[in-house]
């Protein structure tokens, strides 16, 4: 069921914040390595209780876990490492149930800034047990919107941010903080890294798609997507176009 479905991700975030609380060690597990000490520890600590709940697992650190079972866990145990190991606050574990017809419920929780974001398919999305709305921003020219990576030319945008966790620029979108955000980094992203805030912003009103136009919803390790929310569709329309504009061209406000 959904809501037992998130009572499981509440207490995986819970173990994982226990786990990172008593680290000491963020640095990078080896010399040129891209993976640090508290992803690793915040993966152990999350498999533990997940495995133990019979869902599979699909984790940005060690791949897929069981994935013949009917819930799937996407989870990235640390979403903003680089920022952890730097002492930025800006940083969350990312968790969202699927079943067989996508997201089901998902926490994305925020240890440093104290905030949870949870939701559930059909049922909304809440922070601290809040309930949340995105902005009724309309325009690129009103809007402060969040990066992954940097567009190649000014958009036309009021302000913007580039804060370095995906999953926490698409829960602030949900909640309004933030009108829109737009990945422009090279790689894109993995499921692992939207997944979570993808249902929130859903089940708070907020757009989310793909700059191509492809599902959102993966399963497997090795696909990626170029993902664009706001929180209308005016402003979500805008910013797809604009990401589609000529290379070096320069949008007037």
């Amino acid at each position: 069921m959904p809501q037992e479905l998130l009572t499981i991700l509440n207490k995986a975030a819970d173990v994982v914040s226990e786990a990172l609380a008593a680290q000491n060690d963020w640095g990078l597990t080896r010399a040129g390595g891209a993976q640090y000490h508290h992803d690793t520890v915040a993966d152990a600590a999350a498999l533990a209780v997940l495995e133990g709940a019979g869902v599979g697992v699909f984790s940005e650190e060690s791949g897929l876990h069981h994935p013949e079972r009917s819930v799937l866990v996407v989870i990235d145990p640390v979403d903003g490492s680089t920022n952890a190991s730097r002492g930025l606050p800006w940083w969350a574990v990312s968790l969202c149930a699927l079943d067989q017809a996508g997201p089901v419920a998902a926490v994305v929780d925020s240890p440093r800034t104290r905030e949870r974001y949870e939701a559930v398919r059909g049922e909304g999305a809440v922070c601290n047990g809040e309930r949340i709305r995105p902005s009724p921003a309309r325009s690129i020219g009103q809007s402060i919107i969040a990066f992954n990576g940097y567009p190649p030319s000014y958009l036309g945008w009021a302000q913007f941010r580039v804060l370095g966790a995906a999953a926490l620029d698409l829960c602030y979108v949900a909640s309004g903080a933030l009108d829109g955000f737009a990945d422009f980094s090279a790689l894109s992203l993995a499921p692992w890294d939207y997944l979570g805030g993808l249902l929130v912003c859903q089940e708070a009103g907020a757009l989310v798609e793909d700059a191509a136009g492809r599902d959102l919803v993966i399963r497997q390790p090795g696909e990626r997507r170029c993902i664009t929310a706001a929180g209308t569709r005016q402003l979500l329309d805008e910013l797809l176009a604009a990401r589609h504009q000529p290379r070096g061209r320069s949008r007037r406000k």
